[in-house]
């Protein structure tokens, strides 16, 4: 990879899923190489042929992932992401007539990089390990998501004609309440089954309790009281079934998910640092862990990660008009785990619910007050980042002393 006064050529690449189109200026501007190649192995040896000419190459893409990406880094090129709307406004002043085909595109992007790519920041390839993470947390969060609407189907199916099985049990992203509705699919195969496989369903699953067993009972008893029809319940208890298989099934993924993230997370150098984050548990740590990644020169200060997890908010000021608005360009993985990390760690640390609640007694909502609070989060998480030291409560508690904190003023006193 080479830095921008290095670069004697620059290139715009405009990808698709099944082609793209590159066009490659010098630094005058002049059009000197441009090429359309299939996304196949022979499309990109044709590719790699073409710029063999130009060792020393920056190339302008509209993403920061994907195969295209990773093969132009694989090509020794030093690749620079572009964000979309910042693409978008490139096409504007470069075409200011409208016209749009992909070949203007490249070039547009290859001017631009050429213009003012020296502000610009090169993608670097990041190690193995980390790449490897972040991409199983991100599809482990897809597959959560998956779970999600699975289950709210599973509801809505339950809903139509067996609504004692949604009254016996609240939590149906849990593995006992498929297991239910395998086992008594319908209302009168449970009132059927009687009390004494009811007791050993709750036993053998670990859910009696001296409180909520004679409730869910009760309810088993009465099942076939209120009730759907005969045919919709027919034609909805087989959805149910069909539903709470595939559920078993993804859960099952999940788990082996779980035990391959901790696995890596384990492995990797930084796992005390961020294991010491209060409130991010085995869950979260990996995933911010994978989104802030192991560079530490690509966030030289706070701000910048403050920025890409979207915590820091827009400032606009027009004349006497002064505006600050939520940042929605930003990396939504690290905004999506920073926003679940903040909510638990007022819970695990005093100051970080301190914090959050005199936020909402300034009248924020959850989610604004969880944004603030996150930001601060990431100062510190910034911090003991690059010097590589893991969170200490009671140093963080001797600087909030020495710099004199606001939040001590709102901690009850303690004699």
């Amino acid at each position: 990879m080479h830095a921008f006064e290095q670069l004697t050529h620059f290139a715009g690449f405009d990808w698709a899923k099944d082609h793209h189109d590159a066009v490659i200026v010098d630094r005058q501007g002049a059009t000197v190489a441009s090429l359309t190649f299939a996304h196949t192995a022979a499309g990109w040896t044709q590719w790699r042929e073409t710029i063999g000419a130009y060792p020393a190459l920056g190339v302008a893409i509209e993403t920061n992932q994907g195969a295209a990406v990773e093969q132009l880094l694989q090509s020794q090129v030093t690749v620079y992401p572009m964000q979309p709307k910042a693409a978008e406004r490139y096409r504007d002043r470069h075409v200011p007539s409208g016209s749009k085909t992909d070949r203007i595109d490249a070039w547009c992007f290859a001017d631009a990089l050429r213009v003012d790519g020296q502000h610009w920041r090169a993608l670097a390839p990041e190690d193995p390990l980390t790449e490897e993470l972040r991409l199983l947390c991100r599809d482990e969060v897809e597959l959560i998501t998956q779970r999600t609407a699975l289950v709210n189907q599973l509801q809505a199916a339950l809903y139509e004609y067996y609504p004692a099985a949604l009254e016996a049990f609240d939590d149906w992203t849990a593995p006992y309440a498929w297991e239910f509705v395998l086992a008594y699919p319908r209302a009168d195969q449970l009132v059927k089954a009687g009390k004494r496989k009811w007791e050993k369903f709750l036993h053998t699953h670990k859910l009696w309790r001296p409180d909520t067993a004679p409730k869910r009972l009760e309810i088993f008893g009465r099942a076939d009281r209120f009730c759907g029809s005969e045919a919709v319940t027919r034609a909805k208890s087989r959805l149910a079934v069909s539903t709470a298989q595939v559920l078993r099934t993804l859960q099952k993924q999940l788990e082996e998910y779980r035990s391959a993230i901790e696995q890596l997370f384990a492995r990797h150098p930084d796992h005390d640092l961020f294991g010491s984050l209060p409130g991010a548990g085995a869950r979260l740590a990996p995933r911010l862990l994978s989104e802030i990644g192991s560079d530490r020169e690509q966030y030289p200060e706070a701000q910048g990660l403050q920025c890409v997890a979207g915590t820091a908010p827009v400032s606009f000021e027009s004349g006497k008009i002064r505006r600050a608005k939520i940042r929605w360009h930003c990396n939504r993985h690290l905004r999506h785990a920073v926003h679940l990390w903040a909510d638990c760690s007022r819970k695990f640390c005093a100051w970080a619910g301190t914090y959050y609640q005199a936020q909402r007694e300034k009248g924020k909502s959850h989610a604004c007050a969880l944004r603030c609070l996150g930001q601060r989060w990431l100062k510190i998480l910034w911090k003991i980042w690059q010097t590589r030291q893991p969170y200490d409560e009671t140093l963080h508690a001797l600087n909030q002393q020495k710099h004199g904190s606001w939040l001590l003023q709102l901690k009850p006193k303690t004699t």
